[in-house]
């Protein structure tokens, strides 16, 4: 069982591009999409592995078997493309769509990437639970009972997934290309809040800002599909992908935004400190008139003033009534007895 989910390991969210069915069934196609996955900087590149007759019925949905069987991969044409990763130094994933592919890919894989239309599968998801890889389970198509019933099941065929980094939950909407209205990413905090696991977001909104929206509000593991170009494309998957300049790019603003969100540690930052800031933007206590030394201080002889210079303003309510040690011009820094 690999344990430290690779989402754990990176400051900014884990960066997957989702090549998917953008080869087209193409094989050479997927190596030229994987080579500029991997010089756009992300840190796994995505494929899919299905057969048609092990996805849909050819009899039930004979259209969607045929679609699926043109897109297919060969299992060394996987492997290879697994390999062309590993060497340049990136990591492969795969959504695996079933148990004879994971089989033979499962070697290769750090974690499962399960799409949205499988998280009502649960024989093939009892297979992967049993094998305890981390799962990174997208959510589309999905209420959040589903969600939860399915986080159940897994962690109950193995409680390995009780673990908070061991599964991460994807906020994802299974529509190519969504609205911006229907790309809900702040349900990333209900699924934390009602499963204490992780969360990410799947995006198939064009453009990149989602992703960032999404980094901002706390995702661990962004996915986002990839292609060379959109222009005079066909294949649907096409229109909600990135380029390898615009990966390039977002990466930079995911450095920034992590940057900005900093630790959540509250505490003074250290340009507030070596500036004084801490001490010339606050307030302290100081006689609104002259005061003699011995003379007791009313509430109406003080004024908090800029800068924090003997008696911090805080400690108002305890000034009244003590007496002052040395004369104390108007506007002058106090002190007071013992």
């Amino acid at each position: 069982m690999n344990t430290g989910a690779p989402w754990t390991r990176t400051r900014h969210p884990l960066l997957v591009a989702e090549i998917g069915g953008n080869h087209e069934g193409n094989y050479e196609e997927a190596c030229r999409l994987c080579d500029l996955a991997i010089a756009s900087g992300s840190d796994y590149v995505k494929f899919q592995i299905y057969t048609g007759d092990g996805l849909v019925s050819p009899v039930e949905s004979p259209d969607r078997n045929q679609h699926f069987k043109r897109f297919e991969l060969t299992q060394e044409q996987h492997l290879a493309l697994a390999k062309r990763c590993q060497d340049a130094g990136v990591g492969y994933c795969a959504s695996v769509w079933d148990k004879a592919s994971l089989d033979w890919i499962d070697h290769v894989l750090d974690f499962y990437k399960v799409g949205s239309g499988d998280l009502t599968a649960w024989p093939l998801l009892q297979v992967m639970a049993e094998r305890g890889k981390p799962i990174a389970l997208s959510t589309g198509l999905a209420d959040l009972q589903e969600v939860k019933d399915t986080v159940a099941f897994i962690q109950e065929i193995n409680p390995v997934y009780k673990q908070r980094s061991q599964m991460v939950l994807l906020q994802c909407t299974a529509m190519y290309p969504i609205e911006d209205d229907s790309a809900n990413i702040s349900v990333m905090d209900t699924l934390q809040r009602e499963t204490g696991l992780e969360v990410g977001y799947s995006d198939h909104t064009k453009g990149s800002l989602a992703l960032l929206v999404a980094a901002a509000r706390g995702a661990r593991f962004l996915e986002y599909h990839f292609t060379d170009s959109r222009d005079g494309k066909v294949f649907r998957d096409h229109q909600v992908s990135l380029t390898c300049q615009e990966v390039q790019a977002l990466k930079q603003q995911l450095i920034q935004v992590a940057e900005l969100l900093g630790d959540s540690v509250k505490r003074p930052m250290p340009c507030e400190i070596e500036t004084d800031h801490v001490t010339s933007f606050r307030r302290a206590l100081y006689s609104r008139r002259p005061l003699k030394a011995g003379e007791l201080i009313s509430e109406a002889d003080l004024v908090a003033l800029r800068p924090n210079h003997g008696v911090d303003a805080r400690q108002f309510r305890s000034i009244v009534g003590r007496r002052v040690v040395r004369d104390t011009p108007a506007y002058a820094a106090l002190e007071l007895e013992g």
